[in-house]
């Protein structure tokens, strides 16, 4: 008895060691991953809550907060330029995002194609404008786009015969501006976002097509879009939700925040400008909050398409 009773603590001990040894692994794999999630509190969370508490706060940045209900909110929809950034965003969303969709499928099908030679060198060149500097960026569209007639693009409409056009001054000139800015600093980055889609999709897909007689068209059609519409999905959420914070081409385009014109004012410019030229940091935040809950909008419209293409995918 006394023998068996040695074997059972002998046993309890080596279970409990087991345990405490399963218990220090987990606990080394928090460690390991803690920094992550510590930087993401203090420079993440922290600051989208107390966005939200400064949002209904009267501040300056420097005196005492005071708290002031929804005021800061009905002051912001009663600013004609909130609404007008909220117009040119969308705007140049629309002429920044929709040609990045169409022109980066484009040119993954290019790059994708069998006949296609030195790949790895258009795939660098393509991608080249999404890793420059933007202030290399800003001088390269500021001559470009000069209001001078013998400014790049003024030049290349003066030989069609047109006026040129003050870019900087302009309704459409402006936007113009800016979203082909927007543009060919992206389009590379969606390229190859489709060029991965592409990649995936089995090649013989494409030779039982071929052998059945389908034409490129047709495979383009019935294999290609079908199969990568769940990258394309994923790749025009990202755009507008992109398009939404739009800040840094705008800015760079009209060289200061002062310069910045009300046809170039974006959402996030105008939340800038209240924060950091007005103090208005309960309008900034306000401001924030609003076009938190627009991303939020758009995020479960995607969730949504992309459970249904899940469910229509596995039925089928």
């Amino acid at each position: 008895m006394a023998q068996v009773s040695t074997q059972l603590k002998t046993t309890k001990t080596e279970k409990s060691y087991k345990l405490s040894e399963k218990t220090k692994d987990r606990i080394s794999a928090y460690l390991f991953i803690s920094p992550f999630f510590i930087l993401f509190a203090i420079f993440g969370l922290f600051p989208i809550l107390f966005s939200f508490y400064l949002a209904f706060q009267k501040f300056n940045g420097l005196g005492e907060m005071e708290y002031v209900g929804l005021k800061n909110f009905q002051w912001i929809l009663e600013d004609p330029l909130f609404w007008k950034s909220i117009y040119n965003t969308i705007i140049l969303g629309l002429l920044g995002t929709a040609p990045q969709i169409l022109i980066g499928l484009v040119l993954a099908t290019i790059l994708n194609a069998t006949w296609l030679r030195f790949k790895n060198v258009f795939r660098i060149a393509i991608f080249m404008p999404y890793v420059t500097s933007i202030l290399a960026v800003a001088i390269i569209f500021s001559v470009i786009f000069s209001n001078q007639s013998s400014g790049l693009m003024n030049t290349i409409i003066g030989f069609a015969g047109f006026e040129p056009v003050n870019w900087t001054t302009s309704e459409w000139g402006v936007k113009t501006a800016i979203s082909t800015m927007v543009f060919w600093r992206w389009v590379g980055y969606n390229t190859i976002i489709f060029l991965a889609g592409l990649q995936s999709i089995p090649h013989e897909l494409y030779e039982a097509a071929e052998m059945d007689g389908a034409s490129t068209w047709k495979q383009f059609r019935h294999i290609t879009l079908p199969l990568l519409k769940p990258v394309i999905i994923f790749t025009t959420f990202l755009s507008t939700i992109g398009a939404w914070q739009l800040f840094v081409e705008p800015l760079v385009f009209f060289g200061r925040l002062n310069d910045v014109r009300e046809e170039g004012m974006t959402v996030v410019l105008y939340l800038y400008r209240e924060a950091f030229r007005n103090n208005a940091f309960g309008t900034a935040s306000a401001t924030a909050v609003v076009l938190f809950f627009i991303i939020m909008f758009f995020t479960i419209i995607n969730y949504f398409i992309t459970s249904r293409e899940k469910k229509r995918s596995f039925s089928s």
